[in-house]
Order: C-alpha cells, then sequence, then structure tokens
C-alpha cells in the first residue's frame, strides 16, 4: 500500500475545520445490554444500576440506565470519522454533561460543533476543539462533551 492518505477521509484535516462549522455524523447506534453492561463491568464500575434489572425495575426509571461513560464514548465514536480520522493524538475530554438518562434500547445520535482552531508545536499538525452532542431517538439532548485533538494538516499528509 504505497498512499496511507487513502486510508481516510479527504475532508477532515486540520485546514478543513473552522470556528462555527456543526456537523451532523451519519449514523446513529443503539445503546444494547452488551455495551452497557461489558464496558461497566470492564472498568469495575459498581453501581447496580448499570446491571441490576430486577431492583431498577422499582427504582423511579423503571429500568436499567446505561453508564455515563458508556454513553459519551459512543458518542465520541460515532463522531471520530467526520472530526478525528486524521487524528495524531487526543489531547483532552472536557466539560462532560450528562443530561438525560439513557437505558437499553434508546438510540444515540451525534452532532459536533467547532470550538476553536491553533497551531500547534508540530508544523504538520493543528489543534481543533470540538463540542459533541448527543441525542436520543426523541430528538432529547442526553449530554454534551468537548474533545481537543491534534489533527493532520493536509499539507504534510495527504501526498503520504
Amino acid at each position: 500500500m504505497n498512499n496511507l492518505a487513502s486510508l481516510t477521509g479527504s475532508n477532515n484535516y486540520f485546514e478543513d475545520f473552522e470556528v462555527g462549522i456543526a456537523i451532523r455524523h451519519a449514523r446513529g447506534k443503539t445503546m444494547t445490554p452488551l455495551e452497557n453492561v461489558l464496558i461497566t463491568n470492564m472498568v469495575l464500575n459498581s453501581a447496580s444500576g448499570h446491571f441490576n434489572q430486577h431492583e431498577m425495575e422499582n427504582s423511579r426509571f423503571g429500568k436499567i440506565l446505561t453508564f455515563g461513560g458508556v454513553n459519551f464514548s459512543l458518542v465520541l465514536g460515532l463522531s471520530a470519522q467526520d472530526c478525528c480520522e486524521n487524528a495524531l493524538a487526543e489531547l483532552g475530554l472536557d466539560n462532560i454533561r450528562l443530561s438525560k438518562p439513557v437505558t437499553h434500547g434508546d438510540t444515540l445520535y451525534a452532532y459536533s460543533e467547532v470550538l476553536e482552531t491553533r497551531d500547534s508545536e508540530q508544523e504538520d499538525a493543528g489543534i481543533v476543539r470540538f463540542r459533541h452532542y448527543g441525542f436520543n431517538q426523541h430528538d432529547e439532548q442526553v449530554l454534551q462533551l468537548e474533545r481537543t485533538a491534534l489533527l493532520k494538516r493536509r499539507s504534510h499528509w495527504a501526498h503520504r
């Protein structure tokens, strides 16, 4: 394989992002017990509301709630192809807000906006700060968070 740039999108280099751009990501993903229970257990989250159906049937929610870490990770994944496919590094996740419960069977969709672009110390890359939003199938916002990434510059990477 001679051209590594062909493995990623051609419109998501540093130069393609301007402050204020809004992106509606193409895919949604339905939250299943697999993601929630597997990841909740893998990270040793012991809050039974994420895996004890019997206990949650008698709660004000009436069913299992998905772990917030799973929720925002899913939104990050849904936004990755458009926003960070050409990332050299993830520099930070900040201002995470979980505003509405997500349960098994909810479908999440992602939207993003560009908050900031700036040069980096590396001449082959620049820094972009995004705000990602997660919405459920009822078009209710369930979360938002900010991600800062070091993205390749087209001028240095597109020909490789």
